[in-house]
């Protein structure tokens, strides 16, 4: 239907001389631009709602009795790779949280597969009932201090501008480049101003006056504040503030209490990195929203923050509030206070209803596949690894180690006293909650291994393995001993990537990853009962239950968070932003 045919419908409807498609009566609108309640019927045409009114002639009538109706929700940062679902699968599971829009940032498969993997993310989004949103990689790889797959200049991302689902660049990670003016990165930077886009920032560990460099460049949004006074400068200095709630970060308490009446409409909720089983039981950001109205924020300022206030960010102008002339994205709750979830609708068609997904609501998977195309085995990526291959000679008994700190991406360095056998190998010690590192370089067979030590896992036993370290994606293992390490890697490179336990020589349980090592093509259920297998395989072997040991273990590869880390080329200081020795 051409647009003036479109605007004729809908002026018919909204005028009363045309019947609506669906009409919903008597509910309680959340009004986010005025933060009032209104009554009113809303009339859709052609998943557009048409007028809010007096409406009486729908071919389908939804009574909301007693009910509230908010805007469709969007988490405005997401990364879909990190639920290891393909997008359509991911929908499924958001969509019964009420969220009809994302904005992701594809820089996981990106950096495995560069452009393709971006145009996978793109292709197998067509046609679902989720707007799926991309701001386009900034940093493949993220810094120079890792091996990646793949390496995209401003050459490779312009192309994808022209794309309607591509509304910038994503988060600028690389600060050191940004405050040198590399030219790679300057060009990415005047590409997206040049197209009138939207640039997303990762300012983790970045200080006030540093955020002018951010400011400055053009980019508007950051996710990577920790606490209140680096939302409070954020907030100052004209940034959307980003407040995270995943499964790693856990951010919203702590940076609550600086949101106001005065700067509320400045700030959003986002994911960035959630687990399938969080978004099954928990939920995306209306689980933020929950958590939000649970510690003293107003329920409808909640609201906006999940809704107007993400697309005003980015400028989606018919998206995140409930009037005429924008989509008919719409969640029917029971109660507004818990964010009881009644009824979703998409574009005027009801997806989810009492418990239940319309799954014809789904188009099939597009056949052709990325695990079966384009894609180096991991096999091919990696050399064959001796049994002395995790040998980690010390000269000193003291060591630097990575501290884990449950629940955050942030580690701390630590500087401790650690066993050595006969040979000055270092010796892992469950006692002293000291276990070896591994990253296995295993895009391009450079037989590149980083070696460490982490604190904080507490194995009694055996070894967890993951296809997924961020941002780089090789493979990382940390374990008690150096056989169930090798086993466990040896594993994962036989599923061509995944996640796995092992313990005594023998797997546990595992996931296989085939897409890029980073996402399964099966169903949701079926990836969220593999993960609780995984669960139980990490009780077994001691694991604690208060922390998500694998996504913990996926961010211990990631060199632009704070404090100490490690990459394939060894282990990495954030301070110093070098390599450093393992020896104090």
């Amino acid at each position: 239907m051409k647009t003036n045919e479109r605007l004729k419908k809908r002026i018919e409807v909204a005028s009363k001389r045309g019947a609506a498609d669906v009409i919903i009566q008597n509910g309680s609108i959340v009004n986010v631009f005025t933060g009032e309640i209104m009554t009113g019927d809303i009339a859709i045409v052609d998943g557009v709602i048409a007028g809010i009114g007096e409406y009486t002639d729908g071919a389908t009538i939804v009574d909301a009795t007693g009910q509230w109706i908010i805007p469709g929700l969007i988490d405005g940062h997401v990364h879909i790779e990190s639920s290891m679902l393909a997008p359509r699968e991911f929908a499924k599971v958001v969509l019964q949280h009420g969220v009809t829009a994302v904005v992701t940032d594809p820089h996981e498969i990106a950096n495995v597969m560069g452009s393709v993997g971006i145009q996978y993310m793109l292709d197998q989004s067509e046609g679902l009932p989720l707007d799926i949103y991309v701001n386009l990689p900034s940093c493949v790889p993220a810094t120079p201090f890792e091996t990646s797959g793949a390496q995209l200049e401003a050459a490779d991302l312009q192309p994808f501008y022209q794309h309607p689902k591509v509304l910038g660049l994503a988060e600028v990670m690389d600060f050191p480049a940004l405050a040198s003016g590399s030219p790679s990165l300057i060009n990415k930077l005047s590409d997206a101003i040049d197209h009138q886009a939207h640039i997303d920032g990762h300012a983790a560990g970045i200080t006030r006056e540093q955020l002018n460099l951010y400011m400055t460049a053009g980019i508007r949004t950051d996710h990577e504040c920790i606490n209140a006074e680096e939302a409070k400068h954020r907030l100052d200095l004209g940034m959307y503030l980003m407040i995270r709630e995943g499964t790693v970060a856990k951010d919203l308490e702590a940076i609550l209490p600086v949101v106001t009446t005065r700067n509320s409409r400045r700030c959003l909720f986002v994911t960035d990195d959630k687990l399938i089983d969080d978004l099954l039981t928990e939920g995306s950001v209306d689980y933020s929203i929950r958590l939000a109205i649970s510690k003293g924020l107003d329920p409808i300022t909640a609201v906006q923050m999940a809704t107007i206030n993400t697309a005003e960010c980015f400028g989606l102008r018919d998206q995140g509030a409930i009037a005429p002339g924008y989509k008919a994205d719409l969640v029917i709750l029971d109660d507004l206070q818990q964010l009881v979830i009644n009824q979703v609708f998409k574009q005027g068609v009801r997806v989810y209803a009492n418990g239940k997904l319309d799954e014809e609501a789904f188009p099939s998977l597009t056949p052709a596949s990325i695990s079966n195309q384009n894609v180096t085995s991991l096999r091919n990526g990696i050399k064959p690894l001796q049994p002395n291959a995790l040998h980690l000679p010390l000269q000193s008994e003291f060591a630097n180690v990575i501290g884990i700190i449950p629940n955050s991406l942030v580690t701390r360095h630590l500087k401790e006293a650690v066993e050595r056998d006969h040979e000055q190998l270092f010796v892992t010690s469950t006692k002293q909650d000291q276990l070896k590192l591994a990253v296995v370089e295993r895009h391009h067979a450079t037989g590149n291994i980083g070696l460490g030590i982490v604190k904080g896992l507490q194995f009694r036993k055996g070894a967890i393995v993951s296809s997924v370290a961020h941002d780089s994606h090789n493979i990382i293992c940390a374990g008690v001993t150096d056989e169930d390490m090798l086993l466990a890697i040896e594993h994962v490179v036989t599923m061509n990537g995944g996640l796995a336990v092992v313990a005594d020589g023998e797997v546990l349980a595992s996931l296989p990853l085939p897409v890029c090592g980073l996402l399964s093509e099966q169903s949701y259920s079926e990836v969220n009962e593999q993960m609780l297998g995984l669960y139980a395989a990490l009780r077994e072997i001691g694991a604690l239950d208060t922390f998500n040991p694998f996504l913990t273990l996926s961010f211990l590869a990631l060199p632009v968070i704070p404090e100490l880390k490690i990459t394939d080329k060894g282990l990495f200081e954030f301070a110093s932003n070098a390599h450093i020795s393992m020896e104090c």
